[in-house]
């Protein structure tokens, strides 16, 4: 990779962002060297994801570069700096380095193939220290030292990704907050305006945010005027596109003003993985759960200790104090200045009646406070701060469900998120027999397995979630299918021999590998129950034995024993 090259790339995409940003200059918080990073791939810059978009569980926290739909790419230093941190999770990230540098900031590069030789011998000598395979290692400055430009491993699908690609990001190394790369000069080619797909406007009145909320979806055509009576708040359904791709990206910042003052102003600059989870409470969850769409609301859960905010009156919900019209605006842009805007008319209407469904519960749960709620069969505990809002909490008892040693106990419903686990305990009847104590899990009933251990007459468990659950037992070891080794099998023609496994309720919790009663490192991609063990060109020729053994969280044990000719 040539530096000329590198600087050429970055004269090019500054100028572009410069020429955008003076027609629509974008809200930032401070500012961004610019052309001190160089891309970290030799390919021209094409994104599958950026930052701030929204996913499943959290807020993307960063770019996303797609690799031609293959692994193997070279992987360069974006800066000169040194290796603060290399990592491999089963998982997550999977194979990443953190590079820290003079300037205040660390660059980050995750689903790695492989590490460079350098930091794969790092990586491996801690592997065998502390006999696993997932390691995170902290390093000094003076280990690792690279220039801008210098290789670093090579691109992959490693951890949890849905494909070949890189995971990018900038964080301010004090902090370790996220920041958005593209600010930075990192971009890439956008002159496209983001997409507006929807408004909701939501009669909101005294009530805590719940699938109860009178949702109501507006045409985007049209000059109607939509009658409001009391408390309401607005959501948006937005995405950006970007040149060549058919990818829905996360905008860069969503502002809503009523008559001209500003209500409300999200900011994708900056995020912070302390708060990544509360999407949950940011977006519309019972609608996204129900429709899969995510509606990003103007308005804050007040419980919701989310930093997108870069403005916001009061929480964002709007009270209209007399009868006439008012204009609603919204502004999207994304991080390189293209606009879109959608306007439309709200009034107080006092003859207008929202569509509310009050519902008492069972119990009364604040958000403010610890909440416990017990029953024959159940119990639940909740310490203060779980929830995102006050909450009308349910519960009923079920039948015994095929296979399970309780009722099942509907503990409220799947439409509520939740900031932090809570205690649940189930009492199992009396068809659970002693010996089958120890093995007692709970599972929902979509039969996902939340954990749990007998104690004291209960299974009790830490769970994130509100559903319906009941108690069954895991006394199946996990499966191992040995995919390219047998009984007495010449090895010599490969140099690794591979494995499947699997686990039918609680999941993996470990695996090892022993050559000739000695530890070696097995290689795990939980993507396609992929286990491996590469071998070292240190073992000697002639007949080996291979030993594996695989744990499930309920200390269900399976061993495979094999010989071969190396």
């Amino acid at each position: 990779m040539k530096v000329n090259h590198v600087l050429f790339l970055c004269f090019v995409f500054f100028l572009t962002l410069v020429h955008v940003k003076a027609q629509h200059p974008i809200i930032k918080n401070r500012e961004y060297p610019q052309c001190y990073f160089s891309p970290p791939l030799a390919i021209p810059p094409q994104a599958s994801g950026t930052f701030g978009e929204l996913r499943s569980t959290h807020f993307h926290a960063g770019d996303d570069y797609r690799t031609q739909q293959r692994v193997g790419l070279p992987l360069f230093a974006v800066a000169d700096g040194y290796v603060s941190r290399v990592r491999v999770q089963i998982g997550g990230g999977g194979n990443s380095v953190y590079i820290s540098h003079p300037n205040g900031f660390t660059s980050v590069y995750l689903h790695m193939q492989e590490f460079n030789a350098q930091l794969a011998a790092i990586v491996k000598a801690k592997q065998y220290e502390l006999q696993r395979f997932d390691v995170d290692i902290p390093l000094e400055e003076t280990t690792v030292s690279v220039k801008k430009g210098d290789r670093i491993g090579l691109t992959g699908n490693s951890g949890s990704s849905e494909g070949p690609h890189l995971h990018f990001e900038i964080r301010d190394t004090q902090t370790e907050a996220p920041l958005n790369p593209q600010l930075f000069g990192l971009a890439f080619p956008d002159n496209l305006a983001p997409l507006i797909r929807g408004i909701t406007v939501y009669d909101l009145a005294d009530e805590p945010f719940s699938e109860h909320i009178p949702r109501r979806h507006l045409a985007l055509s049209g000059s109607q005027i939509i009658p409001v009576n009391g408390r309401f708040g607005v959501g948006i359904n937005t995405v950006d596109r970007h040149n060549g791709t058919s990818f829905n990206n996360g905008v860069y910042s969503i502002e809503l003003s009523l008559d001209g003052k500003s209500i409300s102003t999200v900011l994708f600059e900056e995020l912070s993985y302390a708060t990544s989870g509360t999407i949950h409470s940011y977006i519309d969850y019972p609608y996204y759960i129900l429709k899969k769409v995510r509606i990003q609301k103007s308005f804050k859960d007040p419980n919701n200790p989310i930093n997108i905010f870069h403005f916001l009156e009061g929480d964002g919900s709007i009270t209209l104090t007399d009868n006439n019209e008012h204009t609603l605006s919204y502004r999207v842009r994304d991080v390189h200045g293209n606009t879109s805007t959608h306007t439309f008319k709200v009034k107080n209407t006092p003859s207008y009646t929202p569509a509310w469904q009050r519902t008492p519960g069972t119990a009364m749960f604040r958000f403010d406070r610890e909440n416990r709620f017990t029953a024959e069969n159940a119990e639940v505990i909740m310490p203060q701060n779980v929830l995102y809002d006050h909450l009308h909490f349910n519960y009923h008892q079920g039948t015994r469900p095929s296979g399970g040693y309780s009722m099942v106990q509907h503990i409220h419903n799947r439409f509520i998120p939740l900031r932090e686990s809570y205690e649940l305990k189930i009492k199992p009847d009396s068809t659970l027999p002693d010996a089958l104590k120890p093995k007692a899990i709970i599972v929902n009933v979509e039969g996902s397995s939340q954990g749990g251990n007998f104690e004291e007459g209960w299974v009790r468990t830490m769970t994130r979630a509100f559903g319906s659950f009941y108690i069954t037992v895991d006394t199946v070891p996990p499966t191992i299918v040995p995919q390219n080794i047998s009984a007495g099998k010449n090895m010599a023609a490969v140099n690794r021999v591979n494995f499947k496994i699997s686990d039918n309720l609680s999941g993996i919790q470990s695996f090892n590998g022993y050559m000739d009663d000695r530890w070696i490192l097995m290689e795990y991609d939980p993507k396609t129950r992929s286990l491996w063990h590469t071998f070292d060109s240190t073992l000697s020729k002639g007949k080996h034995r291979l030993r594996l053994e695989v744990i499930d969280w309920k200390d269900n044990k399976r061993m495979y024993e094999v010989n071969f000719i190396r």
